[in-house]
């Protein structure tokens, strides 16, 4: 009896130890680190006509649906399983893609030698929760949503404007409304403080100082956001 017990703990623990071996690895760095080179990544994936190989949002899907698997609970240990394998031993009788993607893409190069295991354990394992039809039904929603609004209401989301400006309220920074009731008759002074910062120019702003983000945002869309934030 205490054998068994202690088999049944030896086994638990083990799958623990296996578990924590991979935690410290990160699916999502690495699948863009060691796969993105040809295959996008996006969710919904964007498509090119000289892509390299098909996105990875249809390689999970493929592989989840045709990976044999005796129950719905084993299908993402065996696609995990499948992974490890047909990345490091690629061959076109393995693959589940039909003959017309084959022949287009081809047979995948081996990365043996370019990826561990573990690391590839964690790839599968962040690709077979990341791209689902929950997140891709999700990420769909979000893109038309943003569809429907101006453009620059879109890249003060894109680039985080609203963490410290509200349309019609004072946060860290000034309300965007406050700002075109002050800078609006001239953009070229909405279009400089993004691009180079502002200081002490709002009392609301209790001396927050505003970062210069000319190096991270494209001239092109400074003018969109200065525009958008001027006329609202």
């Amino acid at each position: 009896m205490y054998r068994f017990l202690f088999l049944v703990a030896l086994i638990v623990f083990s799958g623990c130890s296996e578990q924590k071996k991979h935690s410290n690895l990160d699916g999502k760095k690495l699948l863009e680190q060691k796969c993105s080179k040809c295959h996008n990544t996006d969710l919904p994936p964007k498509t090119f006509q000289d892509e390299k190989a098909p996105p990875m949002m249809a390689v999970a899907f493929h592989i989840k649906d045709f990976i044999h698997a005796t129950s719905e609970s084993d299908k993402i240990p065996k696609a995990i399983s499948f992974v490890k394998d047909y990345v490091v031993n690629p061959s076109a009788a393995k693959s589940f893609c039909d003959k017309q993607s084959l022949k287009e893409y081809g047979v995948m190069p081996s990365q043996k030698g370019k990826v561990t295991q573990d690391e590839l354990q964690a790839i599968a394992e962040y690709m077979f929760s990341h791209f689902t039809v929950k997140n891709l039904t999700a990420a769909q929603a979000l893109q038309n949503r943003l569809a429907k609004m101006p453009k620059g209401k879109r890249l003060a989301l894109q680039y985080n404007c609203l963490s410290c400006h509200k349309r019609d309220r004072d946060l860290v920074g000034p309300s965007f409304n406050h700002i075109a009731k002050r800078d609006g008759t001239n953009i070229n002074i909405i279009e400089n403080s993004i691009k180079k910062g502002s200081s002490k120019k709002y009392k609301s702003s209790r001396g927050a100082m505003m970062p210069a983000f000319g190096e991270k945002i494209d001239n092109k869309d400074i003018k969109v956001l200065s525009k958008w934030i001027a006329e609202e």
